[in-house]
């Protein structure tokens, strides 16, 4: 978001990014405007969220008065958005972040609102956004998935949409030769149960001649005692959370990225190990088929036996590195082609 956001302001376009968490505007070097929302934290905490920030989002929107609004992640409080950018006579634009936010509510009590059932607040956020989210799906003017297999699923009910493949500033990714990389294979996230951490750790357990390491803040119960069972593992390299500079340097000296996470959209660390030239090994998650299409790694289709042997054989060779670097620099990196892209999206909102 903050990239794309970036690419309009040079493109010359106004940006506003309204910002819950600041208390007064200002202007970043860029040039993009960051808003607050007054008055956001006043009141009663059971009652404020319809008393006050509701009201004091929506009239902070119609004030903004943009020509276009753009909303990410599944968000019952987007329907606010919505509303203020009707209110203008605006466009409205929904991007998706998530698989998940367009399966079945199945999958989403599965890998989402099972580990939630005990926070009260959590259960009412699931219960709003089940509510507004297909019908901002069908009122949106532009909707922007990540990949291929997003606008099938949408396709299929009858949903008009447009693949945007997620940006990434390239410059920053490093390429490491194989002959001096290291031999760990590196797992990056969150360490929860949503994420598939479970699987990770079995992962570990079934292959003590393996190395790890584990790049990572914990987020809940489960991962918590599982990041304590790590401790005593001789091969595993716990390092925490890191800079962003300094966890692409780890991944570019990596045999590969593990993934166990049972569902996503189209992971930006899966593309930054690509530009780095590191191929990834997934064990349930292939955003569009693109893994298989490209050659970009393996996935084990939820196989933990699947996913060892393909370990076992791995061989990251300079010849991938070059394709999955091209992938990358091709479809993701903020280039002139990109910018086009974007420029394009725009103005066709108003032909």
């Amino acid at each position: 978001m903050a990239l794309l956001a970036k690419a309009l302001t040079s493109l010359g376009h106004e940006v506003v990014v309204v910002d819950l968490d600041v208390e007064e505007s200002f202007v970043t070097d860029e040039g993009i405007k960051v808003y607050p929302v007054k008055d956001y934290n006043s009141g009663m905490k059971m009652l404020r969220t319809f008393t006050r920030r509701l009201p004091a989002l929506y009239s902070t929107f119609v004030e903004v008065k943009a020509d276009v609004y753009y909303c990410r992640i599944r968000e019952y409080r987007h329907m606010i958005v919505y509303m203020a950018a009707r209110r203008v006579k605006a466009k409205f634009i929904l991007s998706l972040a998530s698989d998940l936010d367009i399966l079945s509510i199945r999958k989403r009590w599965k890998y989402f609102y099972s580990s939630n059932v005990k926070d009260l607040w959590g259960v009412f956020n699931g219960i709003m956004g089940e509510i507004v989210y297909p019908i901002l799906l069908r009122k949106a003017d532009l909707i922007l998935v990540q990949h291929e297999g997003q606008k099938e699923i949408l396709s299929r009910k009858g949903i008009t949409t447009k693949v945007f493949y997620n940006l990434i500033d390239a410059s920053g990714l490093k390429w490491i030769k194989k002959s001096d990389s290291a031999p760990e294979f590196i797992y990056v996230g969150s360490l929860d149960k949503r994420k598939g951490f479970e699987d990770f750790v079995e992962i570990i357990k079934r292959t003590p001649m393996h190395r790890y390491k584990v790049i990572g803040r914990v987020r809940d119960q489960t991962g918590n005692i599982l990041y304590g069972q790590l401790g005593d593992f001789k091969n595993v390299q716990l390092m925490g959370k890191l800079s962003h500079s300094d966890t692409m340097n780890e991944i570019s000296r990596s045999k590969a990225l593990i993934s166990t996470s049972p569902m996503e959209g189209f992971p930006n660390i899966f593309i930054e190990a690509w530009g780095c030239g590191v191929p990834v090994l997934s064990l349930y998650v292939d955003p569009g088929d693109v893994i298989k299409r490209e050659g970009l790694g393996f996935v084990a289709e939820g196989s933990l036996e699947r996913m060892i042997e393909k370990m076992a054989i791995l061989n990251r060779s300079d010849e991938f590195s070059l394709n999955a670097r091209s992938y990358v620099q091709t479809r993701h990196a903020l280039t002139e082609f990109r910018m086009a892209e974007i420029k394009s999206i725009v103005d066709g909102l108003f032909e």
